[in-house]
C-alpha cells in the first residue's frame, strides 16, 4: 500500500517537511509518479516490530528484581 507524503507524515507522527527532506536524502525509499512522491507502509513494519520488542526487553529488565547481595553480612 502506497501513501502519499502527507500521509505518511501523520501515520510517523513526524512532520511533513522532515519527511520529504529524509525522502530526498534517499534515507526513506519511494517512487515519484511524476506529481507527488509516493511512500511503501511496508518499509516501515520491520521498524515498529523491532521497537516494540525493545520495549518490552527493557521494560522486562526494568521489572527484574534486584537481587541481594551475597557479601552483605548481618551484624548485629
Amino acid at each position: 500500500m502506497y501513501l502519499s507524503v502527507q500521509e505518511t507524515a501523520e501515520y510517523l507522527s513526524m512532520d511533513e517537511t522532515k519527511l520529504s527532506a529524509l525522502v530526498l536524502q534517499g534515507r526513506i525509499r519511494a517512487i515519484h509518479d511524476g506529481e507527488q512522491y509516493l511512500i511503501n507502509k511496508a518499509q516501515f513494519t520491520s521498524h515498529f516490530e523491532q521497537v516494540e520488542k525493545y520495549r518490552l526487553m527493557i521494560e522486562d529488565y526494568l521489572n527484574e528484581p534486584i537481587p541481594e547481595d551475597i557479601d552483605v553480612k548481618d551484624e548485629d
